[in-house]
C-alpha cells in the first residue's frame, strides 16, 4: 500500500504544470486515499531538504487556469553534477546520495517528476538507483520523442500565433518588415507552427541552416509584387548557412544552460542593411511560458496527472506517461530520454509551408 507520493516540477516553467499537479493530487486522494507531498524547487527541494507542502484536494482548488508552477521549479539543480561553492570556486558534486536519504527522512513511497529531457533523464538515473519514479513529459518546445505532444506547447503556440497577428497589422501600417524570435534551442516547432498558423512569409528554424540570400530574395519579391511588409519567425537557434548559433551567455557564465537569443536581431540587421527597409523586432521569450494553459493544455495535464498516479498504483516505476494514438500510456524512461523530436526538413509540414509560399531559409 503506497501511503506517500511526492511530486515535483524540473526545468523551465509551462502552462499545465499546476493542472498536472491538481489532477495527481485529486486521483491520489479521491481514488486511493493516498497522501500528496510537493517538493520545493524542482530537485534542488530534496538535494537541501527542504520542507515539503502537504497536498489536500482543497490546496490544488483553483489551479486548472492557473500558470507556472505552486511548487517551483529549477532548471540547473542536477543531482548528480551539483554545483556547490568551495574556497570562492563553484564545482559539481554528486547529492544524490543526499537526495535519497531525504526521500527515507520523509518516508516518500514513490515520486512523480514533471520536467522536460533534462529532469527525466535525472528521474531515470534514479531509477537506476533504485527510486520508484514515474515521469511526466513537459517542454513548450514539443521535442520529446517518446509522445506526440507535450503539454504547454499548445498554449505557447497560441501565444506566439496571437503576437504574429498583432505585428501583422503594425508592419502593414508602416511598410516594415517584422521580425519576431521564439524560442526553440534545437527544434523548431514553435516557429514552424506559428509560423505558418500567423501567415509569416520567412520562417527559420534550427533544423534547417538558412540563406541570408534565400531570405533577402523572398522579401525583394514580395516588394516587387506590391507587399510593403514581410513578417519573419525566427526560432532562437536557427542559424545560418556556415555560421554558428548567437548565444547571449555560455553554461560556464551561467552554471548552468547555455543562454540563446540575439538572433532574431541579427536577421533584423542583415534585412535592413541589404534591402534598405526598415525593420522592426520582437523577442517573445519568457511570454510563451506564461499565462493561462489552453484548452487542450488543461486536458492533456489533466490526462497526465490522472494516469501517472494509476502508474505509481500499479507499481510501474521507471516509465513516463505519454500520448500515443490518442492514448494516454507508459513508455520506460530510458527509451523516451536523450531522444529529441526534430522537424524533418524534407518533411509534411515543411512542404505544407513551401507550397503555400513560406521561406523556410534555402
Amino acid at each position: 500500500m503506497l501511503h506517500n507520493i511526492a511530486i515535483l516540477t524540473g526545468g523551465g516553467d509551462a502552462p499545465g504544470l499546476n493542472a498536472v499537479i491538481r489532477a495527481a493530487v485529486k486521483t491520489a486522494k479521491i481514488q486511493y486515499g493516498a497522501h500528496m507531498l510537493g517538493i520545493p524547487d524542482g530537485y534542488d527541494g530534496l538535494v537541501q531538504h527542504a520542507e515539503p507542502w502537504p497536498l489536500d484536494v482543497s490546496e490544488v482548488a483553483g489551479l486548472l487556469y492557473r500558470g507556472g508552477t505552486i511548487l517551483g521549479t529549477s532548471n540547473r539543480g542536477d543531482p548528480f553534477s551539483y554545483p556547490v561553492e568551495k574556497d570562492g570556486k563553484i564545482v559539481k558534486e554528486d547529492k544524490s546520495d543526499d537526495l535519497i536519504e531525504c526521500l527515507k527522512e520523509l518516508r516518500i513511497d514513490a515520486l512523480i517528476v514533471i520536467g522536460g529531457d533534462g529532469s527525466l533523464a535525472i528521474a531515470n538515473a534514479l531509477f537506476q538507483k533504485g527510486i520508484n519514479v514515474v515521469g511526466v513529459p513537459k517542454t513548450i518546445d514539443n521535442d520529446l520523442k517518446a509522445t506526440e505532444v507535450t503539454f504547454g506547447f499548445d498554449t505557447a503556440i497560441t501565444t506566439a500565433t496571437e503576437a504574429l497577428d498583432k505585428l501583422h497589422t503594425t508592419a502593414e501600417s508602416h511598410h516594415r518588415a517584422m521580425v519576431m524570435e521564439v524560442m526553440g534551442r534545437d527544434a523548431g516547432w514553435i516557429a514552424l507552427e506559428c509560423g505558418i498558423a500567423g501567415g509569416a512569409d520567412v520562417i527559420l528554424i534550427p533544423e534547417i541552416p538558412f540563406s541570408w540570400d534565400s531570405i533577402m530574395k523572398k522579401i525583394e519579391n514580395r516588394s516587387k509584387r506590391g507587399s510593403k511588409f514581410s513578417i519573419i519567425v525566427v526560432a532562437e537557434g536557427a542559424v545560418p548557412e556556415g555560421g554558428e548559433q548567437v548565444i547571449q551567455a555560455s553554461a560556464d557564465e551561467t552554471h548552468g544552460l547555455v543562454r540563446f537569443g540575439g538572433i532574431g536581431h541579427l536577421v533584423g540587421e542583415q534585412i535592413a542593411k541589404n534591402l534598405k527597409m526598415e525593420t522592426r523586432v520582437t523577442v517573445l521569450g519568457h511570454i510563451q511560458r506564461g499565462g493561462k494553459p489552453s484548452t487542450f493544455d488543461r486536458l492533456l495535464s489533466t490526462r497526465f496527472g490522472v494516469e501517472a498516479v494509476h502508474m505509481v498504483v500499479r507499481g510501474e516505476f521507471g516509465q513516463m506517461v505519454a500520448l500515443r494514438g490518442g492514448k494516454i500510456i507508459g513508455v520506460p524512461l530510458e527509451e523516451a530520454v536523450g531522444q529529441q523530436k526534430l522537424v524533418d526538413p524534407e518533411g509534411q509540414m515543411i512542404k505544407t509551408a513551401e507550397a503555400i509560399g513560406i521561406c523556410v531559409g534555402r
